[in-house]
């Protein structure tokens, strides 16, 4: 009669199957803290008997952002690119933000320019038709601010940066929850 919907991070459906019976009907769940906007990205995992455990979740968390279903074994993955995540991105904001600063807006007209423009990036790749390159390529022009911006941060090893901290935090995050 009940479902359970498990937010703990590192524990395996099995194991919580162990503790609250094997016919429990059981589902992992993934959120991130912007599901209090409604904007999460919460990843789903369950059992193939437990498909309408399942449904039930993916309806329940589909009010507060989008959900994806993943295998278990991606859990450790998804936290990291989805819950770590927004860190990352809060931490390019504010690195763009500070940037703002430097060029000669107060603190608050620059904040507010870059969590728009972030906002207006993500908006941009919602429908998934594109790719991140092909809506860089729209505001980039030969010799360029744009290109020469990009290219310094990838210089700087802008993206290589973001990657290193994603395999990090993955490497992390086995270590603490592949026990």
């Amino acid at each position: 009669k009940h479902t359970v919907m498990s937010v703990v991070t590192g524990v395996s459906i099995v194991e919580l199957k162990k503790h609250i019976g094997e016919e429990m009907k059981t589902v992992r769940v993934m959120p991130n803290t912007a599901i209090a906007v409604q904007q999460s990205i919460t990843c789903l995992s369950a059992d193939s008997k437990d498909a309408d455990a399942l449904e039930l979740a993916k309806s329940i968390f589909d009010c507060v952002g989008k959900t994806l279903v993943i295998g278990e074994e991606q859990m450790v993955q998804a936290t990291v690119l989805g819950a770590c995540g927004i860190a990352f991105f809060l931490r390019a904001i504010r690195a763009a933000s500070q940037g703002g600063i430097e060029i000669g807006f107060h603190p608050g007209e620059a904040l507010t320019i870059a969590v728009q423009a972030a906002m207006g990036a993500a908006t941009l790749l919602t429908d998934g038709t594109d790719h991140p390159e092909q809506q860089i390529d729209r505001v980039t022009t030969p010799m360029g601010c744009t290109i020469a911006g990009l290219n310094q941060m990838e210089h700087e090893g802008f993206s290589s940066a973001i990657i290193k901290g994603i395999t990090t935090s993955a490497n992390k995050a086995s270590a603490l929850y592949g026990k």
